[in-house]
């Protein structure tokens, strides 16, 4: 696992690149129309390809975490789907608020960056100390 200002600054890069999946692929599906039910797609797709992205980015150059394997992959990465989802609530009411209260694209990727930089903050320490965190039959 990296430390200091090397975790600080591959976080930070790696939580830019997964924002910009994620609002890369709402944008990609908005592209069909602004409705309700598409909205709900939008942010369902982006959430997921963020996921994805960060999820393979972190594993390896964040927690430093080699383990290969299917078994290993799915234990590790439902973990990180679970402490993404606690997180995810901060994303999604940010994004949706700026989106409801101002009605513009602009102003609902103003409150996804808002939601998405709170929740990183709180995904990693729940990532270093539980989804990475080194099991009792590891150590």
């Amino acid at each position: 696992m990296v430390s200091g200002w090397t975790l600080l600054w591959r976080y930070s890069l790696f939580a830019v690149l997964a924002t910009a999946a994620n609002l890369g692929a709402q944008r990609l599906v908005l592209t069909g129309g602004d409705r309700p039910g598409r909205y709900l797609i939008a942010v369902l797709a982006g959430t997921a390809v963020g996921l994805v992205v960060k999820y393979v980015l972190d594993k390896r150059w964040i927690f430093g975490d080699d383990e290969t394997g299917l078994k290993a992959h799915g234990r590790k990465f439902t973990l990180y789907t679970i402490m993404g989802g606690v997180t995810t609530a901060l994303f999604w009411g940010a994004e949706t608020g700026f989106w409801l209260w101002f009605g513009t694209h602009e102003a609902r990727e103003i409150g996804a960056l808002l939601g998405l930089m709170v929740g990183y903050v709180v995904k990693y320490q729940l990532d270093r100390r539980i989804t990475f965190a080194p099991r009792a039959g590891d150590l």
